[in-house]
């Protein structure tokens, strides 16, 4: 209705689309979320970082503490001995970065010894013969050369996932944007699951079910008079979202035309994208910066406008519909009433509509009256809805063990192994290992993860959380520690190859990670002096984040490309 046709939101460049490109191009459907992963009915669950118990997805986590209770195996790929990997019956501490070459040889085992899912793959798979060639010298001695997993482990855990098909799940993960080549590594990990054949069957992928709520009758858009400025030329040829560093760089440079306005919505950028210093310049381009937000963070203080949001206690939202084994919709409505000046930004978005002139663009009263007129329209009965806050959709088969039926939305029709499209854009239609950058002298590679008690950056000011985990650490492998005359508990600073050096932040030294690995939890380092209680609480992997990588099929950024070396305190 503003004429404003540039919006992208981070989950896509930042966490999940790679991810979802990559099983998009497999199997023609992306993941969404949930994921529909049958965690509660797996047989053999393999993680490849994905840390579970510390990346709280709650109903993930409760089935997953179902399947290790009922003794269900675990897989756990981690340079970190993870929550998860405390419960796993094998743990592969893997070279960071080395992923792929790990997933190939896997494949290699199954395909050179037979034990993949052939009627599977003979009813559904596209172009098997030339994946099965390209395969053929992704050996495990091979890739024990280069993940430091030893030939013999990446044999017994290959055959332990092929004993237990089809209800063997490797789990595709979630905030996948780590070296750069992710949405092949992710494509990778959705033809390991396509060779244990558990597309639709239980303990692997469901079908998932949704359901469909009437929009809003809203008039007619004014069409757009150019195009979007986050992707031009196309350069990202698979990214089906906007870029949100795409728009950064066009902001910078100012084609395929100038940009001088921002609306931050509810995502603090200086911590969200790579390199701070490449956003911060983009800002300075800008005639106005305005952010939506509830607390005082770092974004906040660059804005020439703030406009203070309500938390989710506090307002309405839109409907929320949920794709998993059963559809559903959600309604999120207050319990409190806003203090202060504070307003949700559906009353924002009404106001600016009336007074920039195009108030008949949203012409609702409140969302009241909103979301009362799409549950009309869609023979819900919207007092009921409120009172009971979820209304559930039909029950259909997710299961092909229960009568459901599995199609695959690629140009070939099936699972496609080979990926002609992939090729004729000139990228590998079968996924290719590039080894990782090797670490500077006195270096070491930094990874990054979540806290079971924070969500990302925005909860560290809350008093109770903040007494449970008021700050980060780093944790060091204790021969590391030593040698470097490192103590438990002492505080130290990172230095990234760039010369970037964080806030304190303590050492955890502990013999759950590798020797030539740095892990930090993502959220810290506060630098906004308005976050009073978390302010240089810890360190930022955001700020160490200088050097990143383009995914070149969807245009995703990296996150784990920086190497780091340890300053001590004077």
């Amino acid at each position: 209705a503003y004429g404003c046709i540039n919006k992208a939101a981070p989950s896509f460049a930042q966490c999940r689309g790679p991810r979802d490109i990559g099983n998009l191009l497999t199997y023609g459907t992306g993941l969404g979320s949930p994921e529909p992963t049958d965690i509660a009915g797996t047989r053999c669950l393999v993680l490849i970082g994905t840390h579970l118990g510390e990346n709280m997805h709650n109903t993930q986590v409760q089935e997953f503490a179902e399947a290790v209770g009922r003794g269900a195996t675990v897989i756990c790929v981690d340079p970190r001995y993870s929550t998860a990997a405390s419960k796993a019956k094998y743990w592969l501490p893997v070279k960071p970065g080395t992923d792929i070459a790990l997933v190939l040889a896997w494949m290699n085992v199954l395909v050179t010894e037979g034990l993949y899912d052939r009627e599977f793959v003979a009813k559904h798979g596209h172009g098997f013969d030339k994946f099965a060639a390209a395969l053929a010298e992704s050996t495990p001695e091979w890739a024990e050369k280069e993940t430091g997993i030893a030939a013999a482990t990446i044999r017994a855990t290959a055959r332990e996932m092929a004993m237990h098909r089809p209800a063997t799940l490797v789990h595709p993960g979630r905030r996948v944007n780590w070296y750069g080549d992710d949405a092949q590594r992710a494509r990778a990990v959705a033809l390991l699951n396509a060779l244990l054949g558990n597309w639709g069957r239980k303990g692997g992928l469901y079908l998932a079910a949704g359901m469909k709520v009437a929009g809003y009758p809203f008039p007619k858009y004014p069409a757009p008079g150019k195009p979007k400025a986050d992707n031009p030329d196309g350069r990202w040829p698979f990214a089906d979202e906007e870029v949100t560093t795409g728009l950064r760089d066009a902001t910078i440079t100012g084609k395929p035309y100038p940009i001088k306005g921002w609306v931050v919505y509810a995502t603090n950028l200086i911590q969200t994208l790579p390199n701070e210093k490449e956003t911060i310049e983009a800002i300075s381009k800008l005639d106005l910066l305005v952010v939506v937000d509830t607390p005082p963070s770092e974004i906040a203080g660059w804005a020439d406008v703030v406009l203070p949001d309500t938390t989710f206690l506090e307002r309405h939202d839109d409907f929320y519909s949920g794709w998993s084994r059963q559809g559903w919709t959600a309604i999120r409505q207050p319990v409190v009433a806003a203090p202060d000046e504070q307003k949700p930004a559906w009353w924002m978005a009404k106001e600016l509509s009336r007074r920039l002139g195009v108030a008949e663009f949203m012409p609702f009263k409140d969302m009241d009256e909103y979301l009362a007129a799409r549950c009309e329209k869609s023979g819900i009965d919207y007092a009921k809805l409120r009172e009971e806050g979820i209304v559930m959709g039909p029950k259909k088969p997710i299961f092909v063990e229960d009568g459901a039926e599995i199609a695959f939305d690629t140009p070939s029709g099936k699972v496609e192994f080979w990926s002609d499209q992939l090729a004729k854009a000139g990228f590998d239609p079968v996924p290719k290992y590039t080894a990782p950058e090797a670490a500077p002298q006195g270096f070491f590679r930094l990874v990054t993860g979540r806290s079971p008690v924070h969500t990302f950056s925005r909860s560290q000011t809350n008093p109770l959380l903040a007494d449970i985990v008021p700050e980060n650490e780093v944790w060091v492998n204790t021969a590391t520690a030593k040698a470097a005359g490192l103590a438990n508990g002492q505080y130290v600073k990172l230095k990234n190859e760039d010369g970037v050096v964080s806030n304190r932040v303590r050492v955890k030294a502990t013999q759950r990670i590798r020797p030539d690995t740095l892990y930090l939890v993502y959220g810290f380092g506060h630098t906004a002096r308005g976050l009073k209680r978390a302010y240089l609480r810890g360190a930022s992997a955001a700020q160490l984040n200088t050097r990143y990588k383009v995914d070149p099929l969807m245009g995703g950024t990296s996150i784990h490309g920086n190497f780091v070396a340890i300053v001590k305190e004077a």
